[in-house]
């Protein structure tokens, strides 16, 4: 068992997770209202978004590198597997993939677009999130890379036919907290007078990002317990994609 609590792992156990948890349990609803038949989610998580999509399928098959422990659900399976590739799913399988907040996690993104691709029905889908480069507060070490709307789109052009782009906003509730989240921030990361947090290989600084992640999100739960603890998945949306997005939502549909 781990130490510590990553916070790439949200929880909606934890207060102090909210502002993520809202936004990432949007992403499911979303994908709820789009999905039906045969439907592949890569990135299981906790498993939070289980019971969501399983509701509006015939079949759903998630998968995670992690062991996960579901509630039994009849039409719900899952796979431990490493991606990419997804070794064993035969083409054209699924009416629907859907893959939240992975990609960033990739070392061949590209091969897992492919992948992805190629396990999809001619006219299926593929809905995606992943964090907006340009509103992240500092690096994130367990990201390999993020993407800008242009980067995300160019490398599903590769792959898909049309990409539809749309992005997670968030009202003044949410940017009052981006923006205490962001000062907190800023006071840890002025004492990197050389910029480290660039030039450090990032698996030397995951485990201190992770300590520094999870300290910081119980001081701004115990300084504005009412702020957090108010925030709901109603205070996010769904809009075409600008720059100041929290998260990219993308749907990209294979043609042929």
């Amino acid at each position: 068992m781990s130490l510590i609590q990553t916070a790439e792992r949200v929880s909606q156990k934890d207060l102090s997770d909210n502002f993520v948890f809202q936004r990432s349990i949007l992403a499911y609803y979303e994908a709820a209202k789009i999905v039906s038949g045969n439907v592949l989610e890569i990135g299981t998580g906790s498993g939070y978004g289980v019971e969501i999509i399983a509701a509006k399928t015939d079949k759903f098959t998630t998968i995670d590198k992690f062991e996960t422990v579901l509630d039994p659900i009849e039409n719900v399976e899952f796979i431990k597997m490493l991606i990419p590739p997804l070794k064993g799913i035969a083409d054209n399988t699924y009416d629907f993939v859907i893959t939240f907040q992975v990609i960033e996690h990739i070392k061949n993104d590209n091969l897992f677009v492919q992948e992805i691709y190629r396990v999809l029905k001619p006219h299926g889908k593929l809905i995606v999130t992943t964090p907006n480069k340009p509103m992240s507060i500092t690096r994130n070490p367990w990201h390999i890379r993020e993407y800008s709307i242009n980067e995300l789109n160019d490398l599903l052009l590769k792959s898909f036919q049309k990409v539809e782009q749309k992005g997670v906003f968030g009202n003044d509730k949410i940017m009052n907290y981006y923006n205490l989240n962001k000062a907190s921030v800023q006071k840890i990361t002025r004492f990197d007078i050389f910029n480290l947090q660039y030039r450090l290989p990032r698996q030397l600084l995951q485990i201190p990002y992770d300590l520094a992640n999870r300290m910081n999100r119980k001081k701004l739960l115990k300084e504005n317990t009412s702020l957090v603890s108010d925030i709901v998945m109603e205070d996010y949306f769904i809009d075409d994609a600008k720059s100041d997005c929290f998260d990219l939502f993308y749907v990209a549909k294979k043609i042929v």
